[in-house]
Formats: structure tokens, sequence, C-alpha cells
């Protein structure tokens, strides 16, 4: 498999030197402020870094900081830092390196808080595109907050809050308790035919286990590719992606994979939803030949770059006996040998998120890709 001249990274030791960094998104009004109180405030041990790329939407509040407008960088009382930036990411992802390296500043992860209108992809692609800062932070995970009053309203209006969800690793649904039970499951079955790779749980007031939101290696190359069993059921009987269903169909992560329950379509309460951004997967058993699949995914990544967000698989190919290991953000696109399939039944599994994707043509370029 080609990659890229700016790859994503691979685990190795060097990555263990890199400083975490965290993007939490979400459209405006979702919460963003109030988890990310809740994570400074936590006992946890950690010293965090916050990046608050606002405009003066929902800023960090006296509770926590009292800000000097003149300056840029404000230590905490208790050990973190907060930066608003008005400017370029870069340059203030390089001031935190600086004032570090001179023992001006101590930390060991970065958050970003980005503004509640932002794509998250230019911030996402900071992390490779730049060579100092790849030198120096690994991106960890997008974390995309949805509040359930108003989700419906601002998915099917703005794209924006749409790509956040398509770039997310993981999502909180936030003020569920202003909505029913059965709004809160509707809402998941939306998201998860956006993102079927990132896990979807709720937050409370900003309540939210710290493992759930770091660490959690969205941006590695790695082995796991975790979609979500509701996902591939709904997807095999429902491929036009407009997704009808009611109430009594919950779709909760903790449930069996093997409860079997499929989507009826004859439910009393319909909701279409027909979401720009969408996503499919492709599955088989068996191998692709090398040169045809690097052809053709060079081939999508030239014409439809822009609008792929998130991409990744586990590929099973021709002649190798180990898992190759590939995902992308837009045209970036990495690649890695991962271990022997040993007792595995070898098979390839590969989940793509974006807008306006041709699904049928990219799934029959891969079979005809299939050796």
């Amino acid at each position: 498999m080609r990659t890229d001249a700016q790859t994503l990274s691979s685990e190795n030791n060097y990555m263990s030197k890199l400083t975490p960094v965290t993007i939490l998104t979400g459209f405006l009004g979702s919460g963003k402020t109030t988890l990310l109180k809740r994570i400074l405030t936590e006992q946890h041990g950690m010293k965090i870094a916050v990046i608050e790329n606002e405009f003066g939407e929902e800023n960090i509040d006296n509770e926590i900081l009292v800000q000097d407008g003149r300056e840029q960088i404000v230590q905490m009382s208790n050990g973190c830092i907060c930066c608003t930036i008005r400017g370029d990411l870069v340059q203030a992802l390089s001031d935190l390196i600086t004032q570090r390296d001179e023992g001006k500043l101590d930390f060991d992860r970065v958050v970003i808080e980005t503004t509640g209108v932002a794509n998250p992809g230019p911030v996402a692609q900071t992390f490779f595109m730049d060579e100092e800062i790849a030198s120096r932070y690994l991106l960890d995970a997008v974390i995309t907050l949805v509040d359930a009053k108003h989700a419906h309203l601002q998915l099917d209006k703005q794209e924006e809050a749409q790509r956040q969800v398509g770039f997310a690793d993981a999502i909180f649904i936030t003020k569920a308790d202003l909505v029913s039970d059965g709004d809160v499951a509707d809402l998941r079955h939306r998201l998860l035919h956006m993102n079927p790779r990132a896990p979807i749980n709720t937050a409370h007031f900003g309540e939210a286990p710290i493992e759930t939101i770091f660490d959690l290696r969205g941006f590695n190359l790695n082995e796991k590719l975790e979609i979500d069993p509701d996902f591939l059921r709904a997807d095999e009987h429902d491929h036009d992606h407009d997704h009808v269903h009611d109430e009594h169909c919950g779709h909760d992560h903790d449930h069996d994979d093997d409860h079997g329950h499929g989507h009826a379509h004859d439910h009393h309460h319909h909701h279409h939803h027909t979401d720009r951004i969408a996503s499919f997967v492709f599955r088989s058993d068996k191998p692709f030949h090398y040169g045809k699949l690097e052809e053709f995914l060079s081939g999508i990544l030239s014409v439809y770059g822009e609008k792929l967000l998130r991409y990744k698989g586990v590929l099973y190919m021709e002649g190798v006996d180990r898992k190759v290991v590939f995902q992308g953000v837009h045209q970036l696109m990495g690649s890695d040998v991962g271990a022997k399939w040993d007792d595995e039944t070898p098979g390839t599994k590969m989940v793509f998120i974006g807008v306006d994707l041709p699904r049928d043509a990219i799934l029959k370029g891969l079979a005809a890709c299939l050796a």
C-alpha cells in the first residue's frame, strides 16, 4: 500500500515521547465548556494545557480562572494551563512547547476546545501537515458532543454539525434529560449511521469517565476497528440509509451482539434522515490484489479526498500472512503491517465516513480489486 508523504503515526516507541492532544468539538451550546470544566477540576493527577479556540462564545469563566485579557496563557491553581487563541493554532502549540522546554510551563497533555461552528478537519490535519507539530504532538482523538434537545435541527441545517459527528472518535450525547428515552434512541441511531466507529455515550452535566475521553488512540494505526454491531445488522437490509425506526428501536452499546433484532419497517413513528454525512462498510473474506487496490484507493483519494472525512480498515491482502492496517483523514492516508492472522479467519473490514460519497460505486470498485 502506498502512503502519502504525510503519513499517520504508527505505534512505536517514538509515540511515547509525544504529547497527546484531544480535540473537543460540538455545535454551539452542546456542553463543551461544561465537560471541560469537569475535566480540569477532577482529581486525576494529569497536567493539562487547554487551547480555547473560541470567539467569546462561552469561554471558561471565573469559577476556574481569572483571566487577564492581555495574557495569552494562564496557569490555573490546579496546575492546568489555559491558552486562548484567536490566531494560528500552530503558533499556539509551538508556544506551549517552547515554554515547557524553557521550564516556564508544565503539562503532559493538551485539550483543544474548538469554536462551536468549527469543522474539526483542518484542526486534525494540523498534526500531520506541520512537521514541527507532528514531531512533538500526537493527535489522540476527536471528541464530539451532541445536544439531544437540538441535535436533529442542527444536523438537518448545519453541515458543520454533521462534520463534527463524522470526524468523531467518541460521541457524547448531552442534555439527554431534556428529551424522552425514545428521542435519545432515535438520535443514537442517526449518529450511528453517520459514524459507526465512534462509541456513543451520554454525558450528564459534563459527567464522563476520564478513560472515555483520553488515550483513545483514535488516530493510531492499529488493528482495532470497532464498528457498532447494530450498524452492521441494519446495513444488511437498509441500503439507502434512509432510516425508518421508532422509540421501540433502542440501540444501546451495552447490549449483546447476539440479540439479532432487525429494524422493522412498519413502525408507527417514522423518522427519515437523509444526512449528507454518511458511512458505509466494506467486508470480504477474499483477499485484495495489491496493485488493483493501490490504484483504486489512489483514484478515490484524488477524486473524493476532500469529501472523505475518516476512513479505516483492516485488510486481507493476497500473499501476505499479516493484517494490513490503514486509515486516513481526507487525502492523508497511512498504512502499516500488523499482526499475523494466526487463528483468525482472514478477512477485510473497511469503514468510510464522508460527504455525499458514491457508496455503491466505491463498494463495487473495492469488490473489483479482490483477487
